[in-house]
């Protein structure tokens, strides 16, 4: 077993993200991973459905922080990491890459989700329930950008849903311990190094107008850097970003 905390594994639930609210409005604070081997309501960002088929992962880790809600958000950036580095050990060194946020790509398609909800506890520390899906074994087709699944990249079976959440749960684990005691700065370092598209032209897409220029890097809160034609720089904190693929 890794240095991480404690995995109850379900048959079924809703949602893993619906149980580590539930649990969080009702007092608990783990830290515990649940997973699900099949999500009846699971849920993506901006309230899209994630399906969970057969084989795939699907794992929420319910904890509590100090620090305060904006740093809480770098988490996001833990999960990607830790996702990415699952990717890596199960397709090599160059098959997986982030894109900012928490997008995990393997070659150039998408093969994660990451969702992050949080809320107040009446001691004035913050709940998190960070939630990670997998493609580990199949790609859901009716989704707006391309996904892929593991198993299209590998020649022997993917890893069974515990076998991966052994892994991301430890490699998030080693993640959250830098970024409790060093703050931001190891994790944007370790973001980095697994980025795509970083000193390429690149176009955000906010909600009410679009911005194109060079992608820089983050910022020391997770923004990410564009450098526009005119030599200045906007910070990006919301919105999708696109290199080069439309």
């Amino acid at each position: 077993m890794g240095n991480h905390p404690p995995i109850e594994a379900h048959d079924e639930l809703d949602s893993t993200n619906a149980e580590a609210r539930r649990r969080a409005e009702a007092g608990e604070g783990g830290p515990v991973w649940i997973t699900a081997t099949r999500q009846t309501a699971g849920r993506g960002r901006r309230g899209r459905a994630w399906s969970t088929s057969s084989g795939n992962l699907a794992a929420t880790l319910l904890m509590t922080t100090d620090k305060g809600p904006a740093e809480a958000a770098q988490l996001s950036f833990v999960a990607a990491l830790a996702a990415v580095e699952l990717a890596q050990t199960c397709l090599g060194p160059d098959a997986a890459k982030l894109k900012w946020p928490n997008d995990v790509l393997i070659h150039g398609r998408k093969a994660v989700g990451i969702l992050i909800e949080s809320g107040a506890r009446a001691d004035k520390a913050i709940w998190l329930a960070v939630g990670v899906g997998i493609n580990l074994a199949e790609a859901p087709q009716d989704v707006e950008r391309p996904a892929t699944s593991f198993a299209e990249h590998m020649a022997s079976a993917p890893p069974q849903p515990l076998e991966a959440l052994e892994i991301l749960a430890t490699r998030f684990e080693h993640w959250r311990g830098l970024w409790e005691r060093e703050g931001f700065a190891p994790i944007a370092e370790g973001w980095t190094k697994h980025a795509q598209g970083l000193g390429q032209p690149c176009e955000a897409r906010l909600p009410n107008q679009t911005h194109r220029g060079i992608a820089e890097g983050l910022d020391p809160d997770g923004a990410l850097r564009l450098r526009r034609e005119d030599g200045s720089v906007l910070r990006i904190t919301a919105g999708d970003v696109f290199f080069g693929e439309g």
